[in-house]
């Protein structure tokens, strides 16, 4: 019995180790490859521009239809419950001077029947299916373009997450520091060697720390569902970034000294749109040109004065037409409104040259900028890693010589204060090299690398 009675006990603990082991499993280690992987196949943006390719591909096939033949069929009922009735000359029956009202028709008419069409010619009709094939590789361009700004974005608030975190490193270490400092002040106030004030302001000090890490936990918390949303993540999934993502950086990287912008997905874009506009004024111009369609039908009627009309052995009478033509339509005058519809389409087209000419100007700036910004932040980063062993050296001499009564506590609390700053400085600026290396990424056309 007591045997049973410690494995009923044994249960709750066997349950809650699960549980733990499930929740230790959930958590997920996400390197920056990791998540910008699973950017580019959650991402909701990223979805519905490949949304927009599979509806690009499906106006193709609707406009392609318009040079398919055209086949439909009808078929009708007709109950002429009042038989419409004309007015007759009596001479037409030998009976002149009298006026006759015949009846004109049946009572029930009925037929069905078929209609065919095919264009021959329409220059329209076939401009506009190249438009659509081109609007087919726009449509991809544009997808491919939402997965760079996807990428840069995922990348930009991943480092974000990461020098948070080891700013809340650096907090934690003060943190630490600073009991220490409380510990002692407060065995010396015990033995008459220190002020209470000198304890009160360790201990304001203190709290103004813990406080600034409860915000920077808060603020990490929301850097990192904004990364989750950007990657399509659900939010309540809880990630760990490895720390090795934000090496120590010392050396610049090479700087191409020519960038082939035409690589640029932007750049791509706005070529197709003018390819677009081009087609655009050629659908324009080929309203001037005649269209020859071919057409037929068939019909097979029925007319009766009984509703009889699909009885074998009826008094029915059927018969059937048929008809084939050739249609030619040949625009001759129109107020000038094609023309005017044409030269719209001319200024479209200068529009999109000076679009392209913006656009290269654009790429370019943003390739200068990002070297500039790179060159900033290495000298920065050098600067500030410098600033930071010189900071740890004095509030390490400060410490010894407050702990040994050579220096008062302001001194100590003014060095502490100083190797945070320089600390958040070093890792602010480790973030601002981050974008800057991801934005020349993107400017020399290689956003995509990070994928690899």
């Amino acid at each position: 019995m007591n045997t049973i009675i410690k494995q009923v006990r044994l249960i709750p603990l066997l349950l809650l180790g699960l549980l733990l082991s499930n929740v230790v499993s959930a958590q997920q280690t996400l390197s920056l490859k990791d998540a910008l992987n699973y950017a580019v196949q959650n991402a909701v943006s990223v979805r519905k521009a490949n949304l927009d390719v599979d509806g690009g591909k499906f106006k193709t096939q609707e406009i392609r239809a318009q040079a398919l033949p055209q086949l439909t069929g009808s078929a009708s009922l007709t109950d002429n419950v009042i038989v419409q009735s004309i007015v007759l000359p009596g001479e037409f029956l030998n009976r002149p001077g009298e006026v006759i009202v015949a009846k004109a028709g049946t009572k029930y008419n009925a037929g069905a029947g078929f209609q065919f069409s095919q264009q021959l010619f329409n220059q329209t009709v076939f401009t506009g299916l190249k438009a659509a094939k081109t609007s087919e590789s726009f449509y991809k361009l544009n997808a491919q373009l939402t997965e760079e700004q996807i990428i840069e974005q995922v990348a930009n608030n991943y480092y974000s997450v990461l020098v948070n975190r080891q700013q809340l490193n650096v907090i934690d270490t003060n943190i630490k520091n600073v009991k220490v400092v409380e510990k002692i002040l407060a065995d010396q106030y015990k033995n008459g060697l220190a002020k209470k004030i000198d304890v009160d302001r360790i201990k304001v000090n203190l709290t103004n720390l813990q406080t600034q890490k409860a915000q920077l936990i808060n603020g990490i918390t929301q850097l990192e569902n904004m990364l989750k949303f950007s990657m399509g993540m659900p939010v309540e999934t809880a990630i760990i970034l490895p720390q090795t993502e934000l090496a120590e950086i010392k050396v610049l990287p090479q700087f191409a000294e020519s960038v082939d912008m035409s690589n640029r997905t932007e750049l791509k874009i706005a070529n197709v749109q003018k390819e677009l506009y081009t087609l655009d004024r050629k659908a324009k111009v080929s309203e001037y040109y005649p269209t020859l369609a071919l057409n037929s039908n068939y019909n097979y009627n029925g007319v009766s004065n009984k509703f009889d009309l699909f009885k074998g052995k009826g008094t029915a009478n059927w018969y059937d037409m048929a008809s084939v033509g050739i249609t030619l339509r040949v625009p001759i005058f129109d107020g000038f409104a094609t023309r005017s519809r044409v030269r719209q389409a001319d200024v479209n087209l200068k529009k999109a040259d000076e679009d392209i000419r913006q656009m290269k100007n654009a790429l370019n700036v943003d390739l200068e900028n990002a070297k500039i910004k790179l060159k900033d932040n290495m000298s920065t980063i050098t600067a500030q890693r410098q600033n930071v062993i010189l900071a740890q050296e004095i509030y390490q001499s400060t410490q010894n010589n407050y702990n040994n009564g050579l220096a008062p506590l302001t001194d100590l609390l003014d060095t502490e204060n100083a190797l945070t700053q320089a600390q958040n400085s070093y890792n602010q600026a480790l973030l601002n090299y981050k974008i800057a290396e991801i934005q020349l990424i993107k400017s020399n056309g290689n956003i995509k690398s990070l994928l690899q």
